[in-house]
């Protein structure tokens, strides 16, 4: 009888450690965490620059933005998105197409190292949001985001400050992947941003009234 309750733990202390092993492989296979680094190009956009020099800031926030969605049903992250280094690029191509020049500057304080300094922008973004077809029930994949623009003049005060926000899709059907559907989704939604930007920099009213004031319009 005592050989017979020795054997009974120890086959219990096999199903025990076998059970616990095999619910820690589940949630280790459930809870996958994926990263996703945006890429795309963006064309120039087709307009004339203004005769302005700009000084351009991305702080270390907006140039390595990194935004985590989290499982609906764990609380646990799900998708790490880089977007940073795409958002940068994004601007690089949109800014030197409506300004005649454009230095890249640290930090505001640079600003007084260049006497032909017009003006002053650093882009932030507030909000990013993602849109997932297990999510939300709909056959795409959706990014949308809210930046606050500033523009100073180089001693420092204010031009304008405003809200820009940015929306794109990519249907699921196209893509074998959530990393490629919510890559496309992105670059559509940056895209969407280089448009509005460039077409409507100028309509801004403290950015119009300032360029009015100083004969650049």
């Amino acid at each position: 009888m005592i050989g017979s309750t020795h054997n009974l733990k120890q086959l219990f202390g096999r199903f025990r450690i076998s059970a616990l092993l095999i619910l820690c492989s589940t949630l280790i296979s459930c809870s996958s965490l994926s990263t996703i680094t945006i890429e795309g190009s963006y064309p120039s956009p087709l307009i004339s620059p203004l005769p302005l020099t700009l000084g351009i800031i991305y702080n270390d926030t907006f140039s390595t933005y990194s935004f985590t969605e989290l499982d609906e049903y764990s609380g646990e992250d799900q998708y790490i998105i880089n977007s940073g280094s795409s958002q940068v690029a994004l601007f690089n191509t949109i800014l030197p197409a409506v300004f005649s020049e454009v230095i890249y500057l640290n930090s505001a304080d640079e600003a007084a190292d260049y006497p032909d300094l017009d003006m002053v922008f650093e882009p932030t973004i507030e909000e990013f949001q993602i849109g997932l077809p297990q999510k939300t029930r709909l056959d795409v994949y959706e990014i949308w985001v809210k930046y606050n623009m500033r523009l100073s003049a180089p001693d420092g005060n204010s031009i304008a400050d405003w809200v820009m926000t940015a929306y794109g899709k990519s249907p699921q059907s196209n893509f074998g992947s959530v990393d490629a559907g919510v890559n496309e989704a992105a670059v559509e939604a940056f895209r969407d941003l280089a448009a509005t930007f460039s077409l409507g920099f100028t309509s801004i009213p403290e950015v119009n009234a300032w360029l009015q004031i100083n004969n650049v319009l």
